[in-house]
């Protein structure tokens, strides 16, 4: 540690909050266009570069505007405090992101990145405001960074961020697995398409024209929706299984995610590549890839209950009911899906011999799917146990192994 200075955010480089000078922010001559606009969310999503973004601006929004060239780190300051990534490509955000410019001479945008992780809780706590929770720059700048040389700050980010490439990497891999197997469901059981079509009759049903011999079934028909356990504050701690919630669902277990080291009935108990639909607020379904835990009120653990609706046909399914089941939806500000809905949104069946067969095709890619994710769960477990000490200078960075090696 003696060979680290304390600076501020501002001496280790240009700080500003992003330009979104518009009013209405609603206008809709602003958006469309071809200038990449990314919001909190697309920072929170985020393992370590931005390139997907939820929406865009027109020449109009970026007059008003200003495009932050890649390589900025993107520090949130309001809604979800601290969450930072990097643009990997030009980009606006509004200003409830501060924009971080790295001075070459003083720091690396990585290094910095990963130094925030370990100030994260003291960000959060001072952002805590009567009303609406938000963290100022002249908060942010009452932050102290203690930094080695930049050649040191290069080497421990290239360690950080080799784990972060290969998270990324997995990602994309798990994204087009995905792709893969929805289109081959559509292929089969939307367009009907599937192998020895050719020789069956299409007759009409209340779904339309389906092919002969298949039947339609209410989705609590063909599966069983556990809903979880409606966990008290007492019950929330540091010890035992982790408690999965929507936002577990979202960004798999993190080192907040309460635990519960407790006794409960088995069927509150979920395991890794689970089926689980979330009926409130978020409303979709989800293969579960992340470790062993307590299932959640709020969301359902789905189990098929014959041989004609596999978990991967199922999956496939829900995913394409959601419509379906949104517009059933209820609740002004957070929206949920009454039990009765299951009872009301349908699904075409196919024979056990078709269901089998897609089973077959499509079981592997979800099979390697959970694979990734398990991968995923591993490489990040390791990162967040070396960041602070990386961080800190307690670890050296020329002994550690790969992060391929620790991602099995």
């Amino acid at each position: 540690m003696n060979d680290r200075t304390p600076k501020r955010l501002d001496q280790l480089g240009s700080v500003a909050r992003g330009k979104s000078r518009h009013r209405p922010r609603n206008d809709p001559s602003l958006y469309g266009g071809r200038w990449p606009f990314f919001q909190t969310g697309d920072v929170k999503a985020a393992e370590l570069y931005l390139h997907s973004f939820s929406q865009t601006y027109s020449d109009a929004g970026l007059a008003q505007s200003k495009l932050w060239p890649a390589g900025t780190l993107c520090i949130t300051i309001a809604a979800n405090i601290a969450d930072t990534a990097i643009l990997g490509i030009p980009g606006c955000f509004p200003d409830s992101v501060v924009g971080f410019i790295a001075d070459p001479a003083q720091s690396d945008a990585r290094f910095v990145k990963y130094y925030i992780e370990t100030l994260k809780q003291g960000m959060q706590n001072a952002s805590r405001g009567t009303t609406q929770d938000n963290l100022s720059v002249d908060k942010l700048l009452t932050f102290e960074f203690l930094v080695p040389s930049v050649q040191r700050q290069r080497e421990i980010a290239s360690i950080l961020s080799a784990y972060d490439d290969l998270i990324e990497n997995n990602t994309r891999r798990i994204a087009i697995l995905e792709e893969m197997a929805r289109r081959i469901y559509e292929e089969w059981f939307v367009r009907f398409r599937f192998p020895g079509h050719e020789g069956v009759r299409m007759v009409e049903s209340e779904l339309g024209l389906v092919p002969e011999g298949w039947v339609i079934r209410a989705f609590d028909e063909i599966a069983t929706f556990t809903n979880g356990f409606a966990f008290k504050p007492e019950h929330l701690g540091a010890e035992g299984s982790p408690i999965v919630k929507i936002k577990e669902l979202k960004a798999g277990v993190q080192a907040d995610t309460p635990r519960f080291a407790g006794s409960l009935p088995d069927r509150y108990r979920i395991k890794h590549g689970d089926l689980l639909f979330s009926w409130s607020a978020d409303l979709d379904v989800y293969i579960w890839g992340d470790e062993d835990g307590w299932l959640n009120q709020h969301l359902f653990l789905v189990d098929a209950l014959g041989s004609a609706t596999p978990p991967s046909y199922l999956f496939h399914a829900l995913k394409t009911a959601m419509p379906s089941f949104r517009t059933r939806s209820n609740g002004a500000t957070m929206k949920h899906i009454k039990r009765s809905a299951l009872s009301e949104v349908t699904t075409v069946v196919p024979p056990v011999q078709v269901a089998a067969a897609f089973d077959q095709g499509v079981g592997p890619l979800h099979e390697l799917v959970k694979v990734l994710s398990r991968k995923n769960r591993n490489l990040r477990t390791t990162r967040d146990l070396l960041l602070p000490k990386l961080i800190s200078g307690e670890l050296d960075v020329s002994p550690l192994p790969e992060p391929e090696a620790l991602a099995a």
